[in-house]
């Protein structure tokens, strides 16, 4: 039994939108992973950066783009994601300010020997933003 020619262009049209549609989500998915923060890949980089120190916690800013480390000796390390590259730097706690932030998941951050770093880092919650801002200050003992 042989198909009429209006059923084969049917089904040829009906796969290819079946495959169209699998490689969008396929390729969404893969975006939504690269967009979401890694905290293993802060830690390895963190790590080549600094390999002589001990990583106690770490929180991601919600875009991804920076990396808060609380350090075993009760400094604190930053790492900047731009892309492919990565910037470290490490801090004695207490030598940061906080300024008025606009919410509880903000930061509002002065780097005093780091001009550059200054500005609002904002968190996905309230209680990694708090958490940081312990770290920062020094005030956070165990």
């Amino acid at each position: 039994m042989e198909l009429p020619v209006e059923w084969s262009w049917l089904i040829a049209l009906g796969a290819a939108s079946l495959a169209g549609l699998f490689y969008l989500r396929m390729n969404r998915q893969a975006e939504e992973e690269r967009a979401a923060p890694d905290p293993g890949n802060a830690i390895l980089e963190f790590g080549r950066a600094f390999p002589e120190e001990a990583i106690r916690a770490i929180h991601a800013t919600e875009d991804g783009g920076a990396f808060f480390v609380r350090l075993h000796d009760e400094r604190v390390g930053l790492m900047l994601s731009r892309g492919a590259h990565y910037a470290c730097y490490r801090f004695e706690a207490g030598q940061i300010r906080l300024d008025h932030a606009p919410d509880a998941q903000t930061l509002a951050i002065i780097f005093t020997q780091f001009d550059k770093l200054n500005g609002l880092y904002h968190f996905s919650t309230s209680e990694a933003a708090g958490d940081v801002s312990l770290w920062l200050l020094g005030s956070f003992r165990t």
